[in-house]
């Protein structure tokens, strides 16, 4: 198995690079996901209450052979929650069958509710508690996290957002970065590659290295220093997802792979979902 990447994030807490997301789900394919994925090689499964598979991912950890410490477990807080993010967490913590989650997350800041600092408060009390190792948001722009950090005094310590060849937030990776939140990709491969795969610089570089065009874009991701979840319950997909550890992308072709930004939202805006 090649060597995976691990990111240390501002807490001192280690993330690997590269893991599963099991969006969209059912029970019984998370659950079967999760077992091939981790039988692979992958070490970190991103679930969320909202997906309603975090019992699948439990029952997973219950069926692999990997030792739960070498396994990165992140859950997020749903925004009816925001208020009662106790309760959330303990009942996500049953589901999951376990005592503690690596990474906690508020899912979408709802900036219209208002809510997102007391959410962030109580998940402050939530990793003082020990029911989380580290406390992160999704989805938040930059207005978001400065109230977070200069109401609280604490940093997110991830920042999982929608972003792919067509969507790469530049300037917001830019500005977590500066504020050491490690950016993570939410549908990295923007919804199955759509508009991706097709274009001229993935499927020539796919070539070059004798890779798929969704492998050309994974790597894209983790060579610009992103935090990269793939989603897929396909067997035969999950294994290809993770053959990306044996060659590198070069600066270059980076660069080109930038030009494919269009700004081009899929999922909705954080700054009106509420």
């Amino acid at each position: 198995m090649a060597d995976q990447p691990i990111i240390k994030l501002h807490d001192g807490n280690m993330m690997p690079q590269f893991g599963l997301g099991v969006w969209q789900a059912s029970i019984e394919d998370a659950r079967k996901a999760a077992v091939k994925a981790l039988d692979v090689g992958y070490r970190s499964i991103d679930t969320a209450a909202i997906y309603k598979n975090e019992e699948a991912i439990g029952q997973a950890l219950q069926e692999t052979d990997v030792p739960r410490d070498d396994i990165f477990i992140t859950t997020k807080l749903w925004n009816e929650d925001q208020l009662n993010s106790q309760q959330a967490m303990e009942t996500s913590l049953k589901k999951l069958q376990l005592e503690q989650v690596d990474l906690y997350l508020m899912h979408w800041p709802c900036p219209e509710k208002d809510n997102f600092v007391e959410a962030w408060k109580g998940m402050i009390e939530l990793q003082k508690q020990g029911l989380t190792k580290s406390i992160g948001v999704c989805n938040f722009q930059q207005a978001h996290l400065k109230r977070l950090i200069d109401e609280t005094g604490v940093v997110p310590v991830v920042n999982q957002i929608e972003l792919h060849p067509m969507l790469q937030q530049r300037e917001l990776h830019a500005w977590n970065a500066m504020h050491q939140i490690q950016t993570e990709s939410w549908s990295p491969l923007a919804q199955g590659g759509k508009g991706v795969f097709d274009q001229e610089i993935i499927k020539n570089l796919a070539k070059k290295y004798g890779k798929t065009p969704a492998q050309i874009v994974i790597r894209w991701h983790l060579d610009s220093g992103l935090v990269v979840i793939p989603k897929s319950v396909t067997p035969a997909r999950i294994e290809e997802n993770f053959k990306v550890f044996d060659f590198r992308l070069e600066k270059p072709e980076i660069s080109e792979i930038a030009k494919l930004d269009k700004g081009q939202r899929l999922g909705p805006d954080p700054d009106e979902f509420n």
